[in-house]
């Protein structure tokens, strides 16, 4: 029975841990970086520890415990965007994901023209991507060029919009392109890319025997906006689990997976995830993925309102406090944007964004993406792809809010702000 009360105590000491450090009278807005995870995705998570710790492909009941977990949670990753849950692969995270999808791609391509007898005149295979993307789609797109080993195309943002455009998309497309592949929401500006567009485009360019194949990376727009790849017309989808109150795993959707759409797996092993992804299948973690999902699910609707209800009272008040010395880098003329996402600079010599962040004694948040947090004071690349000017991108914030945030926290948030700043200009006089 000791143990019994341990499996129940647990997950509320957590609970109460990760809201001590949430709290200590520190505002958190960065929450496109991380999130911290939900009290049920602990709860999940530690049961799964507890009592289903045996290997999903065993029979005894430990084991068949683990296994009935694994297919709840692919069900409920597949129902929150729109999917069969035949077509879900869990992996590592995001960017294993989307790693297995332009490795897929260019194996398909060289494998139907190896088929077809064709030697195709020396082209390479052909991907397009926009130049705002995750580091796990530009960095490794970047290195199969440099081995010869596929072309690509990376398409810019407009600098009026700040999305990528659909024309310019479809101009891209050549003969032996095999993937189109833009992410669902941008990470900095959350600035929503017309997916559904791309996707109705491309394919009217193209035969089912000369199909090219549309992959989006929805990491930040899960949690946040509605999201269903039969509306986005997506063959591939990427999930990431800590973006929306889960654990750090993702999962991949695949369009009727080794059947219409293939997936050559990166790994080899015991031929778990039928193959496709092999290795003992991560329980807990997948546990706790398949509750974030159902928590997504339940309360989106809510979710999404209360955000953007958050952010733009946040944007109200910056510009009551900082006026003619703000400016917004991710307003775009009709472009949509997601509900928690701020991206703002308070324009003046010395205000570059990590100086008034580590002068701020409350604000927890950040300058731009989480991965490229070893720039230092260097300006966004993606706000200046979005016509940002480079003394307005130096100083940007990326303020993003969640479902949690309150009037209050804002309130907090920008006289954290303005104290910073005051303190900066005092310094530089």
């Amino acid at each position: 029975m000791a143990n019994q009360d341990n499996a129940n105590t647990f997950p509320r000491h957590a609970q109460e841990f990760r809201l001590a450090v949430m709290s200590n009278d520190r505002i958190y807005m960065d929450y496109n970086a991380t999130t911290p995870v939900a009290p049920e995705v602990i709860q999940a998570t530690y049961e799964a520890l507890w009592d289903a710790w045996g290997n999903p492909s065993s029979s005894y009941d430990a084991g068949k415990k683990a296994k009935a977990i694994i297919t709840q949670s692919r069900e409920s990753v597949a129902k929150m965007v729109g999917g069969n849950a035949e077509d879900i692969i869990f992996t590592s995270g995001g960017t294993e994901a989307n790693n297995m999808v332009l490795h897929t791609a260019i194996e398909h391509f060289m494998r139907r023209n190896r088929d077809a007898g064709e030697r195709n005149d020396g082209l390479l295979p052909h991907i397009v991507s926009s130049n705002v993307e995750h580091d796990s789609v530009k960095l490794l797109a970047e290195h199969l060029k440099k081995q010869g080993v596929a072309d690509f195309t990376f398409v810019p943002v407009s600098k009026v919009t700040g999305r990528v455009e659909v024309d310019d998309v479809v101009a891209a497309v050549r003969p032996n392109t095999c993937l189109v592949s833009i992410m669902l929401a941008n990470n900095e500006t959350g600035v929503i890319m017309p997916i559904g567009e791309i996707s109705r485009r491309v394919r009217s360019l193209t035969s089912q025997n000369e199909r090219v194949f549309i992959h989006t990376d929805a990491a930040q727009a899960l949690g946040k906006i509605p999201v269903d790849v039969m509306a986005l017309g997506v063959d591939y989808l990427t999930v990431v689990g800590h973006k929306f109150y889960g654990p750090r795993i993702g999962a991949l959707f695949v369009d009727g997976l080794g059947v219409k759409t293939p997936l050559y797996p990166m790994l080899l092993g015991g031929g778990q995830e039928r193959n496709f992804r092999p290795g003992t299948e991560n329980t807990p973690m997948i546990a706790g993925l398949g509750k974030a999902a159902e928590l997504v699910t339940a309360r989106l609707s809510k979710h999404e309102s209360h955000m953007l209800d958050i952010r733009e009272y946040l944007e109200e008040r910056l510009k009551v406090v900082f006026k003619e010395k703000l400016h917004f880098n991710n307003h775009f003329q009709g472009s949509d944007r997601l509900p928690n996402t701020c991206n703002v600079s308070i324009v003046g010599p010395g205000l570059q964004g990590w100086r008034v962040l580590s002068h701020c004694k409350k604000l927890l948040a950040s300058v731009g993406a989480a991965c490229h947090s070893d720039q230092g004071d260097r300006p966004s690349p993606i706000l200046l792809s979005c016509g940002v000017a480079p003394e307005v991108a130096s100083n940007a914030l990326r303020l993003s809010v969640s479902h949690s945030t309150s009037r209050e926290d804002v309130d907090t948030a920008v006289e954290d702000l303005r104290e910073a700043v005051e303190l900066l200009e005092q310094k530089d006089s």
